[in-house]
C-alpha cells in the first residue's frame, strides 16, 4: 500500500511536468495550427539563460523571470525570422523547419555552453514530504510545479475563452482568410501565439530541469512524453493537456515501479500508439470537427 501511494503521488508529480510541455504545444497548435517540434529545444535554451542568471546573481526568482521573458522573445523572433516564410505552404514545410530549429538550438547550446551535465536548482526543497510517518513520495518542489502548471492552464483557458486576444488566435488558426477580412492582423497574431508558446515552454523547462541535468539534449525525452500527453488530452484542450499529463505520469509510474524503470519511454510510446488507434483526436477533445 505504501508503494502504491508513492507511485500514485509520484506519478501525478511527474505527470504535471509532462503537462507543462503539453500546454506549450496546445497553445501554439490552438493559435497557429502548427506542431512545434522545436519546443523542447526552446525550453532547454531558455533554461540555460535562467541557469546563467542564477549562477551570476544567486537569485532563483531572477533566473525564473528572465527565463520566461527570454522564452517570450525567442518565440516571437523565431516566428518572424524562420517560421513566417512557411506560412501558406505545405504543412510538411513547417514540420521540417521546426525539426531543423530543434537541431540548430541544441547545436548552438553545445557550442556556447558545452556538452557537460549541469545541475539546476529547484524553487523549493526537494526533500520528500511525510504525513505522520508515511512518506508521500513528493516534495515541496513538486507541489510548486503542480501549482504553477495548474495556474498556467487556467490562465491559458481563460485567455482563449474570455478575451479578444484568444478569439483572434482561434480565428486565425481555423480561418485566416475570414479573420483577415474581419480586420485581424494575422501576422501579429501568429507572432503572439509563438511568443506565448515560448513563454510556456520556458516555464516547463525551468520546472522540469531540477529533476534532471541540464545539457543540450536534456529536453528530448521529456518532449516526447509531453507530446504524448498533448495527444492523449487532445491538442485543442488545455484541460486535456493537464489530464493527459497526469494520466500518462501515473501509468508510467505504475509501469516503472511494478514492471521496471528501464523501459519507461517505451511504455510511453505504447500509450501514444494505443490512443492514436482508439481516438486519434484525443481522449478529452471536445469535438472531431469544428465549424467557423
Amino acid at each position: 500500500m505504501q508503494a502504491f501511494l508513492e507511485y500514485t503521488l509520484g506519478g501525478i508529480s511527474v505527470g504535471m511536468i509532462y503537462a507543462a510541455i503539453a500546454l506549450s504545444l496546445v497553445l501554439i497548435w490552438r493559435g497557429t495550427r502548427v506542431l512545434n517540434y522545436s519546443q523542447g529545444g526552446m525550453a532547454m535554451f531558455t533554461t540555460y539563460v535562467a541557469w546563467l542568471v542564477i549562477r551570476d546573481t544567486g537569485n532563483y526568482w531572477a533566473g525564473f523571470a528572465v527565463a520566461l521573458a527570454s522564452g517570450l522573445v525567442l518565440g516571437a523572433v523565431l516566428e518572424r525570422t524562420v517560421v513566417r516564410p512557411t506560412e501558406g505552404k505545405s504543412p510538411l514545410n513547417s514540420v521540417i523547419v521546426t525539426i531543423g530549429l530543434l537541431i540548430f538550438l541544441e547545436g548552438l547550446a553545445g557550442i556556447i555552453y558545452g556538452g557537460q551535465y549541469r545541475s539546476f536548482p529547484a524553487a523549493f526543497s526537494v526533500t520528500g514530504l511525510k504525513v505522520g510517518g508515511v512518506a508521500l513520495g513528493i516534495s515541496r518542489s513538486d507541489v510548486f510545479t503542480a501549482a504553477a502548471v495548474l495556474a498556467a492552464a487556467l490562465v491559458l483557458a481563460a485567455v482563449f475563452r474570455y478575451t479578444s486576444v484568444g478569439l483572434r488566435l482561434r480565428a486565425t488558426a481555423f480561418s485566416p482568410g475570414v479573420a483577415r477580412l474581419l480586420g485581424v492582423r494575422i501576422g501579429r497574431v501568429l507572432t503572439l501565439g509563438w511568443a506565448l508558446a515560448g513563454l510556456f515552454g520556458a516555464l516547463a523547462g525551468v520546472l522540469v530541469t531540477p529533476s534532471t541535468f541540464l545539457y543540450p539534449n536534456s529536453m528530448d525525452s521529456i518532449f516526447v512524453l509531453g507530446f504524448t500527453a498533448a495527444v492523449i488530452g487532445g491538442l485543442d484542450s488545455p484541460a486535456g493537456a493537464i489530464a493527459g499529463g497526469v494520466l500518462l505520469g501515473v501509468v508510467l509510474s505504475y509501469a516503472g515501479g511494478y514492471l521496471g524503470s528501464n523501459l519507461v519511454l517505451v511504455y510511453g510510446l505504447a500509450v501514444l500508439a494505443l490512443v492514436l488507434m482508439i481516438r486519434p483526436s484525443g481522449l478529452f477533445s471536445a469535438a472531431t470537427a469544428r465549424r467557423v
